[in-house]
Formats: C-alpha cells, structure tokens, sequence
C-alpha cells in the first residue's frame, strides 16, 4: 500500500473512488456538497503534482439502468467550482467512448464518469466490471468512506488490478484515524453518546463500546426500552419488548466493567407526535399512559453535558430527541453545544450517523468538533469492530 502524502503522481492518470451520492432537489440542484468538498484535498494532490484525475462515484439507487434523476452530469459544474478546474464528463463508465477519454486526458485534467450504479455489476462486485474500471487510471486511490463497508466492484474488487499503486484518499485516513483515536487510542475520560430510535440497531456497538469507554450516554427512543428494564412505566413511549432482556445484560456488563452508562433521569413527553401536541416533564421511568417521550428533559440535559465536558475524548452517535420537530429539540442541541464545548477546551470529538451529523448541520455547528464522519453505516460497522471490505482491499 501507498502512502498519498508520500506518493508523487507527477505524469500519473489517478483513478479515485469518490462518494458524491449528495441530495438533489426537483432543480437536480445539490442541497447539500459536504461529501464533495471532502474530497477535495485528495483531487488537488494529484493536480498539484502534475497528474491527471479520473472519478467515479455512485449517485441514488438506480432500479434498472441509467435514469437521467441519477445521472452525475448534475454535480459537474460544483465540482469544477470547489476545484477551480473545468471536469469532462462522460455519460458511461466502461465504455470505449469512456475509456478513450481517460486515456487521452492530459495532467492537470479532470474526467468524471457517469453513475457506476447503471450497471448491476457494480454492487454484484464483479470481477470484469472491475477489470474495465481499472484501465481508467495508472493508480487507484479509495476515498469514499461511506461505501467501504460495502464489496462492491469500484471500492474493493478493484484494488485487486493495482497491486502496489493503491492508496487511501485524505478523507479515508482521516476517517481512521478518527475512529482509532476512540477505540484505540483515546484519552480518559472516553465518553460515548449513542442515541436513536432503537437499542437493536446499536446494540453491537454499545457490547464493543463497554470494552474501551468510560461513560455511556443514552438518549432517543432506545433510552425508553432500558427505563422499562428497570421496571419503570413508559407510557405510550417507543419500547422494543423483544431487547428488554439486552438492555439488562448490557446494563450488568457496564457494571462488571466499571462502566458508566447515563440514563435520562428525566424525559419531555407529549400526547401526540407533532409540534403542537401538549408537552410535559416527567421522571423517565414515570411516564403517563397516553404520553411518549420525544426527548430528554432539563436534568437529563445537565448531567449529560457535565459527564460531555468532564471528557477527553467523545463519540457522539444519534440524537436525544425527535429534534426534526422544533418542541423536541432542546435536549439534540444542548448536548451538541457541550460536545463542542468539550472540543474547545481540548478533546477529541468525532460525531458520525445519519442523524447526529444532521443535528450539527442544523445548529451551525459542525466546524466546532473534531471530525464530522461522511459514512453513516462505514463507521457504525467500523465502531462494531467488522472488517471493511473497502479497507481491507488496500491494507491487502
């Protein structure tokens, strides 16, 4: 494996695995280019030394075939923009127009392919669709985080035709490094806010997490599932039955390993799910029939952001509350201030999953932590401690 910082791609041709699958409006207008700005650095690496570079990404879930709503042809102009270099596109990835291309493409040039994810082969992983992509570039550099979790042909299959000439982007090294410095290399106090709707879909991650942190916080509709494990009255609260005999090992494992796990002391609950239902505070583990907790309450607000503050490194994975409804929000924002309050006097945060990273959107603040991952499902799996078959194809 190639090092990026160290590797000259003078008169090169890079083939770099990009994640540009960003939001498009009805306008096929870009609402949101967080995942094309973070591959910037990587593009002008191998501009700046003298090479060429050539693209490849997947946009939406196409059914069958190319579909003009998830062609790449809509976010050329954006990536020419943030490169400040005009991009080519062609409208196939494998084809001989597109390979002609690639291979007349002078240094200091772009190509962008088009969406990978016209052809099936892409997440069949297959071997000769790889084998085409390949001949699109002299080196292949993997900087899309958010798919390496996946064996498809662009992101693992595909190393295998670059024996020695493969490398991570910048974002991808950063994207380990991130983690690491949680689950090998974190300074104590080691904080982990897990939140969410369910505790099925984090339970991998916080068995992982009770061997390599300090403190546990719980927030979102999971915490209503351990209220109830403890015997309390949840109302009409979202409680997985099924995992309330986990919530209690999981509660027993934290104690045997000096684990602290914070619970809500108490919730906001509501009558109805919406921005006008009528609201109250009450004890987590007293909630009223006909009532559901949408989101922490004040308590819970201050003994969260305390243990966040007191820390030295912090995870930060899914919200307290329903925070997409502005009555519920006030728990998701507070700890997001204290997270970042944290970072400023010195720790390490790293915030990853779909809903976290649109909480810190929403408040302005994802400047103001450490590192905001780009790959929802890549880093759960990488914080369960799964082998990544994107990562592994490299490190090969």
């Amino acid at each position: 494996m190639q090092n990026i910082n160290d590797y000259n791609f003078n008169n090169k041709k890079a083939l770099i695995r990009v994640d540009f699958n960003v939001p498009l409006n009805e306008s096929m207008e870009i609402t949101d280019d967080t995942r094309i700005r973070a591959a910037i650095p990587t593009i002008k690496k191998v501009l700046n030394d003298g090479g060429a570079v050539v693209l490849m990404s997947h946009l939406g879930r196409p059914k069958s075939g190319p579909n003009d709503k998830f062609s790449l042809k809509h976010i050329v102009n954006r990536i020419s923009e943030l490169t400040e270099t005009k991009v080519n596109f062609v409208d196939d990835c494998i084809s001989e127009d597109a390979i002609t291309t690639s291979s007349n493409l002078n240094n200091g040039e772009i190509l962008l392919l088009e969406n990978l994810r016209f052809y099936k082969h892409e997440t069949a992983g297959d071997q000769n669709f790889s084998r085409q992509l390949a001949k699109h570039g002299d080196v292949y550099i993997n900087d899309a985080f958010g798919t390496v979790h996946r064996a498809h042909a662009s992101t693992a299959v595909i190393a295998k035709f670059f024996p020695t000439e493969k490398m991570f982007g910048y974002l991808i090294e950063k994207e380990i490094t991130s983690v690491n410095k949680v689950l090998t290399e974190g300074k104590h106090p080691i904080t982990a806010i897990v939140g969410g709707a369910k505790v099925s879909s984090k339970l991998t991650i916080i068995e992982n997490l009770l061997e390599k942190v300090d403190n546990i916080i719980i927030g979102g509709g999971m915490a209503y599932t351990f209220a109830k494990a403890l015997g309390g009255k949840t109302g009409n609260s979202l409680v997985e039955d099924d995992f309330i005999p986990t919530a209690k090992e999981i509660l027993e494992k934290a104690n045997a390993n000096n684990v602290s796990i914070l619970l809500p002391s108490d919730t906001v609950a509501a009558d109805n799910f919406s921005n006008e239902a009528n609201k109250q505070t009450c004890s987590t583990t007293e909630i009223p029939d006909g009532w559901m907790g949408l989101d922490i309450g004040v308590n819970a607000i201050n003994e969260y952001s305390k243990c966040i503050k007191n820390s030295k490194t912090i995870l930060w994975n899914g919200p307290m509350g329903v925070f997409e409804i502005e009555s519920f929000q006030e728990g998701t924002k507070q700890v997001a201030l204290a997270v970042v309050e944290a970072t400023k006097n010195g720790a390490f945060s790293l915030v990853g999953g779909g809903d976290s990273v649109a909480a810190v959107n929403k408040f302005n603040l994802a400047d103001k932590v450490s590192h905001v991952s780009t790959g929802g499902g890549a880093m759960l799996e990488y914080l369960e401690g799964k082998d990544l078959p994107g990562i592994k194809a490299i490190l090969g």
